[in-house]
């Protein structure tokens, strides 16, 4: 069987333009990432690294695990490769194991003959070693091996996560254009909210930034709501080497007196979505969640953040209605909160225009394939200071 123990690459990917926000979680859990990139984090470290980083990143899609660097100019060179390594080592023969890759190769125009390969190169490894072959398929819930492949240089890599680690394992019901839960994390990242302050989200839909906020501020990990990821499937696995991680997790959790986190929504069913996902994330005592009109939102005295991710007009919303929308946000913030930072998240920049307000930062981001902006404004308590 292979060793948890050995050190080897390790490449955490995310979605695009989060990078910098995997990067800030993984150097707090005192690794030293060696390359930063548009999708990714690379560093080095054994399996049971792998194991506490699935269960501590937010902003994380997959942990992969390097097994083998080599050079293939096209899929027989693939083939031969993939065929010599010992997986008896460390797939279980009357297991079940999937196959993903990403390809960027003159000879192939098509993945799944791709992934075909590397599952027949697996599956007869198997047969002549052990005398049995594992089952495989498209399901994630088991054993998962990755392929990276541009142009002739290949590497082979142990998923160790399985299903994505963007979708953090608390959302039971998504509601009406949700925001990823990786996404959302990592825009309340970007905010200089202090975690203490209060947090107020209008227009909160299925309640996903609320409850991220409620996360972050007690320090609530992922791994607290998922149970099964691709390293439980691997030869070698050692429960107790989870269950200390997970443990550990437990006591991270922390009470923040005092704390206040306000969500609003103007349609019953979102709030209701909401207040069933924040039980199930255990934060549901922490969010105070109400039906209002986002200028009716309750915006405590003093400082803190506002949060709102209004729709933009790409999948739902009418422009015209919208631009009157926008007005009166920015209107809501220049009355209502006074002396906090505003933020708006949008992929409309045009619509955002309508606001009427200088934003401070314009962060980029993406959710799913728009080009998006966190655009942040100072609200001043009375009279700008010069």
């Amino acid at each position: 069987m292979i060793s948890f123990a050995n050190t080897s690459r390790i490449i955490v990917t995310c979605n695009k333009r989060l990078a910098p926000y995997l990067q800030q979680e993984v150097e707090e859990l005192s690794f030293f990432p060696e390359r930063t990139f548009q999708t990714g984090v690379e560093l080095q470290g054994s399996i049971q690294d792998c194991i506490k980083l699935n269960l501590n990143l937010r902003c994380a899609s997959q942990v992969l695990y390097s097994l083998k660097e080599f050079k293939a100019k096209d899929a027989d060179q693939l083939y031969s490769n993939l065929v010599n390594y010992p997986w008896e080592k460390l797939l279980d023969a009357n297991g079940y194991f999937s196959v993903t890759c990403n390809v960027n190769n003159p000879t192939i125009n098509n993945e799944l003959f791709v992934n075909v390969k590397v599952k027949d190169a697996i599956v007869d490894r198997m047969r002549k070693q052990t005398g049995k072959r594992p089952d495989s398929g498209p399901e994630l819930d088991k054993a998962v091996v990755h392929l990276y492949w541009k142009d002739n240089q290949a590497e082979i890599f142990l998923d160790t996560s399985g299903h994505t680690l963007s979708k953090h394992g608390y959302r039971k019901i998504p509601g009406r254009a949700p925001m990823l839960e990786a996404l959302a994390c990592a825009t309340v990242m970007a905010t200089r909210w202090d975690k203490a302050s209060p947090f107020v989200n209008p227009m909160c839909g299925s309640g996903t930034v609320a409850i991220e906020a409620a996360l972050l501020a007690t320090n609530r990990r992922p791994g607290l709501f998922r149970k099964n990821y691709s390293f439980m499937h691997v030869l070698g696995y050692d429960e107790s080497v989870y269950n200390n991680e997970f443990q550990k997790l437990q006591r991270k959790v922390k009470e923040v007196p005092g704390l206040t986190i306000l969500a609003t929504d103007i349609r019953e069913d979102a709030i209701h979505v909401s207040r069933i996902n924040a039980q199930a994330a255990g934060v549901e005592t922490l969010v105070d969640f109400s039906v209002c009109d986002f200028e009716k939102t309750p915006i405590p005295v003093g400082s803190g953040v506002v949060f709102l991710n209004p729709e933009y007009g790409e999948r739902m919303g009418e422009l015209a209605e919208l631009e009157l929308t926008y007005k009166r946000i920015g209107d809501f913030m220049k009355k209502q909160c006074q002396g906090y930072m505003g933020y708006i998240f949008t992929g409309n920049l045009d619509l955002a225009k309508k606001i009427g307000l200088k934003a401070k930062r314009r962060i980029e981001f993406y959710s799913a394939k728009l080009d998006c902006r966190l655009l942040e404004y100072e609200l001043y308590s009375g009279s700008k200071v010069k």
